[in-house]
């Protein structure tokens, strides 16, 4: 028998969720009037103090857009997200304040409560509330469950011990028509006293009673309409009483698992809409709208103008560049179209700026040929990640300059411009205003004024440069601020605005380049941007260039008045790291874009992994062992094996040919399951939750090879006539699945979409994502020659790249190695007045105390103090004045750039290396999950310390320096 997983009652991480308890935002409670599974959620509220916006619904109303039906209570978690399980709802809701000490028997008082409680005590009460008496078969079977209780009970104060849990919300909030009231067993007291004492102790508590008030006014039969209009709760396959008995019906054992996979129950309204939509649904499906360029608004329709961050043109986008934005956007738009809005995607090169004449003069070419030289450079490296831009321009335009001027005349105009002077490094040789970074700094991110710099150097000639005082013209923002404020007030309030996306800083012409750069794909292009009731714009960007893109482009086109389309919806992305440290060009760290061609690994393969880990709500990293365990389990394991398989059975045993398909309920239970996923994906996709939706694909192809597995064509087809058809109609749906998958696919990877779709010779027509699971492929369909999609990729190969890509790590020390105490360094005479600056130096550092800065600060103290102890002659040591960790005396450390080499002649074990590499990524996982579910620092550090020694049991297994594989020298605690 197939275990029945109740989904909900398990433990689920809801680590969006949870943030939301921690805002202002509220949930909102979707029930109708007397639902007593409501208590289960206003009491885990009122416990949790988290603030529900409660709305009652009518009975038969339907509150969920893709439900025909919707069973109540229903938790709307944030907009568009909701739980339907009461359980679920419930533990989400005391998440932030009960840690459950013994989860595994929470677990089990759920699935028992869920499985046998609920479905006797809703007819019990459904009886008694319609009809007045209830069969005594029903009675007994309550009171069998009670006493189930009872002995569970014998010397606890709760379910789980002695600790309150979701599971006496629960187990109470169902029992409570059923002890209480007039609808109350009879003599229940004096049979089960343990559940007496457990039961008064509960509804004696504030929490409780306030639930009872809310819900029926302590009179049961309240809950009258409610019984008679919810649908009854599901039953397990056989009659069962406890909890142990439940647990062995919906948890198999782990002997068991691979050869009967867990199989989840869709609602009975769920398989209703499925089965409609298997049956009818093509005849509603529309047909992709075909996109002639340029792409114009039209009335009607959903116009959507995506934008993603102007990469800089002087520079190669690494992986972390490149999923920040312009693959980001690239997903987003693919979807549009896939949904068929009418939606054109817009990008271009930013080729201003006096960094661009920087790098000029340091390459010896015009600035003009650097421009021309790097654009055609990010042109190539997008191309070859199949960036699909409906344009991809360039700033260096006359369109630039006429549309940034007007704009800037209609400010001035309005009295939206400033004058100020500013104090700037200048450099007298160069005669040149330097090109100082002083604008953000790279470690913590804050805002600084390049004359801030210490022992600032110009960059062309490495001469100190001087302050000099220059007129510059600023946007006014205080003038602007009103009508900033209440754009963003409605934008925060209506459109999709990630937790990152809501900060301030100063910039005025780059953004004006999105504008100019469609002005050069089209004559028409105020059609997009002077059209802000008719058009929805989407802005995809790095953290670092939200405050341009939140603040000083829209007052900048909310100053100049001129009816421009602002943005409303922003996609932020954190930063994307490379294994446990940053992408560096200069010490040629991971992989850049016009590297990654050249590792023979496909374009898609990458863009699904930066997809998997995109940054959306933390600093995420590329990692090459994960990179290898993604590829190998959900590409080629899952997703390809799933296809492969469906495919070549179709090809192998019915000759190429979609059979007749004779559905039977377990299948339009699958489909239920899958249109679950498929409309989570569009959920996640409408809301720019782009990772997550890759999820629900893989979640459809697991569904999907379970399907196989269980049904088990390849035995079918060599049995009777009804098992072979019957195989037939195994294949051909699971054909099916395959198709959608090849349309969702799309916007994550489009190269393996159009293998797929070649594959199954599907018709062009299947290129739009319903909202539900149609039958694109016939009988009688013939599909094309399957192949293996994904290949394997080996371990010494993953080695290889690592090695390839570790760059020279860290800048060496510049400590002086040899040097006896109190000997100065040659050539590095200091005189007094620059020691008694440097001391000055050190004391203002020490003094500073900001939190946000104190790492970046410590580091400005400890290169000071360095500087200091070379200025007066003393013996350079390691920070804090102690001796290195592990550095016996007299000898020298290897620098933090040196990767020490193991002897090591023996042949990399492939199998072990797998295996550990697995490992890893679960650990690194777990890592995580602590980490975000704010754990105990005991709890965090027991799991790294676990982490890190399997990274150097890996780097044994891979011939390869364990300490410099766990990283060598990084600071505890200093996020990249």
């Amino acid at each position: 028998m197939s275990k029945v997983k109740y989904q909900g009652n398990k433990k689920i991480s809801f680590v969006i969720s949870l943030k939301y308890l921690d805002s202002e935002s509220k949930m909102r409670l979707l029930t109708d009037e007397g639902n007593f599974q409501t208590l289960k959620l206003l009491v885990a509220a009122d416990i949790g103090q988290v603030n529900l916006d409660k709305q009652l619904v009518n009975h038969d109303e339907r509150v969920i857009p893709y439900l025909t039906g919707s069973r109540l209570p229903i938790l709307e978690v944030y907009p568009g997200k909701f739980l339907f399980s009461p359980n679920s709802a419930a533990r989400l809701l005391l998440a932030s304040v009960i840690t459950e000490e013994n989860e595994s028997a929470v677990d089990q008082w759920l699935d028992w409560e869920a499985a046998c409680l609920l479905p006797s005590v809703f007819p019990y009460l459904n009886a008694l509330n319609g009809h007045g008496k209830v069969d005594d078969s029903l009675v007994q079977e309550v009171r069998n469950l009670v006493a189930h209780m009872d002995k569970e009970l014998a010397g606890k104060n709760t379910l789980s011990g002695s600790q309150l849990t979701v599971a006496d919300v629960a187990v109470w909030s169902t029992l409570y028509p059923a002890l209480s009231g007039k609808f109350a067993l009879k003599d229940w007291e004096v049979s089960f006293t343990n559940v007496k004492t457990w039961f008064s102790d509960l509804s004696s508590r504030s929490e409780f009673q306030r639930a009872v008030k809310e819900v029926c006014a302590g009179d049961t039969s309240q809950l009258k309409s409610s019984l008679a209009s919810q649908p009854a709760p599901l039953r397990v396959p056989e009659a069962v009483s406890s909890k142990q008995q439940v647990q062995k019906q919906t948890s198999k054992q782990k002997e068991d698992t691979q050869a009967a996979p867990e199989k989840v129950v869709a609602s009975p309204e769920e398989v209703s809409s499925a089965t409609e939509a298997w049956l009818t649904g093509i005849q509603h499906c529309t047909k992709p709208m075909k996109r002639v360029h340029p792409v114009l608004p039209e009335k009607g329709r959903r116009n959507i103008l995506i934008t993603s961050a102007l990469p800089y043109v002087n520079n190669v986008p690494h992986l972390g560049n490149i999923i920040g934005c312009v693959l980001s956007a690239d997903v987003f738009s693919r979807y549009c179209r896939l949904r068929n809005y009418n939606s054109v995607y817009i990008c271009g090169t930013d080729e201003y700026g006096t960094a661009t004449e920087t790098k000029a003069i340091a390459e010896g070419l015009t600035p003009q040929q650097i421009c021309d030289k790097y654009s055609a450079l990010h042109r190539d490296i997008y191309k070859w990640f199949n960036i699909d831009f409906d344009y991809f321009g360039r700033t260096t335009t006359s369109q630039q300059t006429e549309i940034a001027q007007d704009i800037f005349w209609q400010l001035h105009k309005k009295g939206f411009i400033s004058q100020n002077s500013v104090e700037q490094l200048h450099c007298e040789k160069c005669d040149s205003f330097d090109d100082a970074r002083g604008d953000q700094c790279d470690g913590c991110g804050k805002l600084i004024n390049a004359i801030d710099l210490i022992q600032p150097k110009c960059k062309l000639c490495r001469n100190p440069p001087i302050v000099r005082s220059s007129e510059h013209l600023f946007l006014d923002l205080p003038k602007v601020e009103p009508k900033l404020q209440e754009h963003l007030d409605a934008a925060f309030k209506t459109g999709t605005w990630t937790n990152n996306a809501k900060v301030f800083y100063v910039w005025f012409d780059a953004p004006i380049g999105y504008i100019s750069i469609t002005a050069n794909y089209t004559e028409h292009w105020q059609h997009w941007w002077k059209n802000p009731d008719n058009v929805q714009m989407y802005n995809f960007l790095g953290k670092d260039n939200v405050p341009f893109h939140s603040v000083i482009f829209p007052a900048t086109l909310l100053g100049a008045d001129d009816n421009y389309t602002v943005v409303k919806h922003m996609s932020a992305t954190e930063y994307l790291n490379y294994e446990d440290g940053k992408f560096s060009k200069s010490r040629d760290t991971g992989v850049f874009g016009d590297q990654a061609r050249d590792t023979g690994i496909p374009a898609d393969i990458y863009r699904f992994y930066l997809l998997y880990v995109r940054p959306e709500t933390q600093d995420s990293s590329f990692s090459w062992d994960d990179f290898l365990l993604k590829n190998n389990s959900e590409l080629l394991n899952n997703l390809g094996n799933f296809i492969n398989r469906a495919l070549m059975f179709v090809s192998n045993s019915f000759g190429g040919t979609i059979q007749p398909m004779d559905l039977n309920s377990d299948d339009y239970n699958l489909l239920a399951l899958v249109n679950r996923e498929l409309h989570t994906y569009i959920d996640n996709m409408e809301t720019t939750r782009i990772r997550d939706s890759i999820r629900n694909i893989l979640s459809i192809s697991r569904l999907g090879n379970q399907f196989m597995q269980e049904n088990k064509p390849w035995v079918l087809v060599k049995g009777t006539d009804t098992d072979r058809k019957r195989a037939g109609s195994v294949v051909s749906l699971a054909a099916n699945l395959a198709c959608l998958l090849s349309v969702l696919l799309q916007p994550y990877m489009p190269e393996v979409s159009a293998t797929i779709q070649r594959q199954l010779n599907v018709p062009d027509t299947c290129n739009v994502v319903y909202q539900d699971l149609v039958c694109h492929l016939s009988p009688g369909h013939k599909i094309g020659q399957p192949s293996p999609l994904f290949q394997k990729i080996e371990a010494s190969t993953i080695a290889e790249l690592k090695k390839r890509f570790a760059g020279q790590g860290p800048p060496p020390s510049n400590k002086l190695k040899g040097r006896k105490g109190g000997d100065a360094a040659p050539g590095s005479a200091v005189s007094p007045e620059d020691t008694e600056r440097i001391q000055a130096e050190v004391t203002k550092q020490s003094n500073k105390a900001d939190k946000f800065t104190i790492d970046a600060e410590v580091k400005v103290l400890l290169d000071l103090k360095k500087k200091l102890t070379e200025a007066t002659g003393q013996t350079a040591t390691a920070p804090g004045g102690g001796k290195q960790k592990g550095n016996k005396q007299g000898k020298q450390p290897a620098s933090q750039g040196e990767m020490k080499v193991i002897a090591n002649s023996r042949t990399v074990d492939s199998a072990e290396v797998d295996r550990l590499t697995a490992l890893v990524a679960e650990q690194g996982n777990k890592v995580r999950e602590v980490k975000t579910s704010k754990a105990d620092k005991s709890v965090v550090d027991r799991e790294v310390v676990m982490l890190l020694d399997l990274k150097k049991q890996l780097a044994l297994a891979q011939g390869m320096d364990p300490d410099a594989a766990v990283g060598g020298g990084k600071k505890k605690g200093k996020k990249k």
